[in-house]
């Protein structure tokens, strides 16, 4: 089946809701308008169920088929979008483009969300499937944990889900055509925290102090060789440092030096031998230099892994939708992560990606969501439902 001539009718529709919710984006959990306006759409849509305030700022519709459901058929099925956009000043130039100074949807959350609204209409209209169908709007997808916020809140048991999709556009992918793979698709990321403590002294008499500068880059120096020698070649792990603070004068070596990143990583085992080399190589480098460091090491979000069996179904459907040849079953993993992952952790399920065409890559300022890719997106969720819960 291709997109479904009703959602393709309501394209226009859905584009509105979706740069409505791009010209007023909201940051992590303070998505006050954003969730108050899907709740509000989700009530109008007749949905049985609108529940507010799951993970702090989460909304949850729940949709019950008119169909009745059979033996140990499956009988919920959950569907998840993100809200929440970035801390990036906009440059796209688009007349609905972002009110809110210094913040904008650069990843796309807009489109996303918007796609499950349509689809929950959709379903609220026709109720052809079987069992109940779950629309769950997630907070804080962006750094802040909203999906484990959900889960830790009673998610899944709380409206019996059983199993659990998600979905994400891809710059670069055309539009109309899916990308997934079962086991690993996005990686795990974790916060690293590194603080240096030297001597400080004047910069003429650099004998006289332990720079902090100079042990900080030698760390940085040292950390790519747990990628490069510590990590089997065929594995993937990435450590990066994104910050490094030190010093505020031109004549003073500092006594102290912050530097933050994160390391990224697609198996448990590279990422237990990740947080352990990085505390070797940080407290071994400072001590070699007369200096102490000290590395906090947080696990952030974990590994996203696609089950088999359900990723197999979701490519299936997404077949049907966007036909022979447009459905990628082997895309490589990517190295960035998603909190989806603490949702894949309980319960068996899949995350795929929609294509975008040829926009600017995610959090990229000029990034802006194609609303040409919300046919597919929305009549796949529609379609996942009535193949997964069929009467």
């Amino acid at each position: 089946m291709p997109i479904i001539n009703r959602v393709a009718d309501m394209q226009a529709e859905i584009a509105e809701w979706r740069r409505d919710f791009h010209a007023h984006p909201e940051l992590l959990y303070e998505v006050h308008r954003t969730a108050g306006s899907v709740a509000e759409r989700l009530r109008s849509f007749g949905c049985d169920e609108v529940v507010t305030g799951i993970g702090r700022t989460g909304v949850v519709g729940v949709i019950r088929g008119r169909k009745g459901t059979a033996g140990d058929a499956v009988r919920t099925i959950g569907l998840r979008a993100d809200m929440d956009a970035l801390p990036i000043e906009e440059e796209t130039g688009v007349p609905y483009r972002s009110t809110a100074p210094g913040k904008m949807h650069a990843c796309g959350h807009d489109g996303h969300s918007a796609m499950l609204l349509g689809a929950a209409k959709y379903l609220a209209e026709t109720r052809n499937f079987a069992g109940t169908a779950v629309v769950i709007f997630q907070p804080a997808e962006e750094g802040g944990g909203g999906g484990r916020a959900m889960v830790q809140d009673g998610l899944l048991d709380r409206f019996g889900i059983e199993q659990v999709f998600g979905m994400h556009n891809t710059p670069g992918l055309p539009v109309g055509q899916f990308a997934i793979r079962p086991g690993p698709i996005m990686a795990a990321a974790d916060r690293l925290k590194i603080e240096i403590e030297g001597l400080g002294t004047h910069a003429a008499k650099p004998h006289l102090g332990v720079d902090t500068i100079l042990v900080g880059a030698q760390i940085i120096n040292q950390i790519q060789s747990i990628v490069s020698r510590n990590t089997d070649p065929l594995d993937a792990a990435v450590v990066s440092i994104t910050m490094f603070q030190a010093g505020n004068t031109d004549n003073v070596i500092p006594q102290t030096a912050l530097m933050r990143g994160t390391a990224r990583s697609l198996s448990a085992e590279v990422r237990d031998a990740l947080e352990r080399r990085l505390h070797e190589i940080v407290e071994g480098t400072a001590r070699l230099y007369g200096a102490t460091a000290r590395l906090t090491y947080k696990r952030d979000y974990p590994v996203t892994v696609n089950h088999e069996r359900q990723t197999a179904f979701a490519a299936a459907v997404a077949t049907e939708v966007a036909g022979q040849g447009r459905v990628d079953t082997e895309t490589r993993p990517m190295m960035g992560a998603e909190d989806f992952s603490f949702m894949l952790n309980e319960r068996p399920g899949a995350y795929i990606f929609v294509g975008n065409g040829n926009s600017a890559g995610l959090h990229h300022p000029a990034y802006d969501f194609n609303d040409d890719a919300i046919p597919a997106g929305t009549s796949y969720w529609v379609r996942l439902v009535e193949s997964a819960l069929p009467g």
